[in-house]
């Protein structure tokens, strides 16, 4: 009669553990690919308005080789000025953004090593319990050898007795 793993209660926790544990890595790279793709579309915008910043400027300075009256040439630096502040709200917001992409791959490191922890758990508690299962195969082993010696035994000396009983 083979008994039961001594610690299966512990091995289906640990496995369990371990699937909720992969779960947690898979939702924290969801999430990272989430901040990074978030992260490429203000890159986008910002790159946007860096570009519409550039041309204004390239429009001032063709503006003043060409010698445009004075109110038009500070209308288009004062413009240019409001640019330059929606450029630097952008800078802030990819930064930002950059912060919370780290933070998401922070996580999902954190993640990965609890999992990988919980695998060697659950790798160790496999690995005993076939070292178990092979102690109790030779445990069983010895008990039948035993018993067949002892059956082997009690024959003989049923004959032993039966011979002297004959003869």
């Amino acid at each position: 009669m083979a008994k039961e793993y001594p610690l299966h209660q512990l091995q289906v926790i640990k496995k369990k553990k371990l699937e909720e544990a992969e779960r947690v890595l898979r939702e924290k790279k969801e999430k990272l690919a989430q901040e990074e793709e978030k992260l490429k579309k203000i890159e986008e915008e910002r790159d946007k308005v860096k570009k519409h910043k550039q041309d204004k400027l390239t429009q001032l300075r063709a503006a003043l080789d060409e010698g445009e009256r004075t109110d038009k040439i500070e209308q288009k630096r004062l413009y240019l000025k409001l640019v330059e502040e929606k450029l630097k709200v952008h800078e802030k917001k990819v930064a930002d953004q950059i912060k919370q992409v780290e933070k998401a791959e922070q996580e999902v490191e954190e993640a990965r090593k609890v999992m990988v922890k919980k695998q060697r758990e659950v790798e160790k508690l496999k690995e005993h319990a076939h070292e178990w299962k092979k102690e109790e195969a030779k445990e069983l082993e010895k008990e039948e050898a035993k018993e067949t010696d002892e059956m082997g035994s009690t024959r003989f000396i049923m004959k032993k007795k039966k011979r002297e009983e004959n003869g």
